[in-house]
């Protein structure tokens, strides 16, 4: 069963993000305080313009309104906040270390592991605060098999980002691969808690919850 659980995990959720949701939302607000108000708005598709706008201009600040969006009654509002959360988590606020962190991002999508791991650490040296740089070197040292480094900079991650599903989907991620599966439980479990809405986050809950019965049934 452990065997089979492994061979059948989705895609890393902390590695980069989600993809752009297809339908554009209409009319977005002009600036990032009306699109907080239009967060809460009874018509959809300002909803979905809002979440859409905040991701443009949102700083950390707007992080929770936009969690609270990941929860909302229209699936493109979700799908909207949720890109938007990437998005201002993507900024540092210092325009030297965001260049930087693009290019940590380019490094890591050309495979060049190595040398991504050394520009995070220079983002992370830098702007220490910036919880961005820590995950994606958290999901660098996943890829390269450094779990416990791994897991070092996912707490990194969520002491500047209570709310860092991807980095909380991270941590699961890890623990399974160090096969403590109660502990990967519970990680996927807050994630999902932050985020409803990751198919791959809740499929592994069905698939460990699934384990634990087994053993539970065997140790009866």
């Amino acid at each position: 069963m452990t065997r089979a659980l492994l061979t059948v995990l989705l895609p890393i959720i902390f590695l980069a993000g989600p993809a752009a949701a297809q339908n554009q939302p209409l009319i977005p607000p002009p600036g990032r305080a009306e699109a907080l108000s239009a967060l809460a708005h009874k018509d959809a598709k300002l909803r979905r313009g809002a979440a859409a706008r905040l991701g443009e201009l949102g700083t950390m600040a707007d992080v929770m309104a936009l969690a609270k969006a990941l929860r909302d009654t229209d699936e493109e509002t979700r799908e909207a906040a949720e890109k938007s959360l990437w998005q201002v988590w993507a900024r540092s606020g210092n325009p030297d270390v965001d260049n930087l962190y693009r290019a940590g991002v380019e490094q890591m999508g050309g495979g060049e592991r190595q040398k991504a791991i050394s520009t995070f650490t220079r983002v992370i040296e830098l702007k220490p605060d910036f919880a961005e740089g820590w995950n994606k070197r958290a999901t660098l040292y996943f890829i390269t098999g450094d779990y416990r480094k791994s897991l070092a900079d996912c707490n990194e991650v969520i002491k500047r980002n209570p709310q860092h599903f991807g980095a909380l989907a991270g941590y699961g991620q890890i623990y399974l691969r160090l096969e403590e599966y109660d502990r990967a439980l519970d990680y996927f479990r807050r994630a999902l808690e932050v985020n409803p809405n990751m198919d791959s986050v809740r499929l592994n809950i069905l698939l460990l919850e699934k384990m634990q019965e087994q053993r539970h049934k065997r140790m009866i």
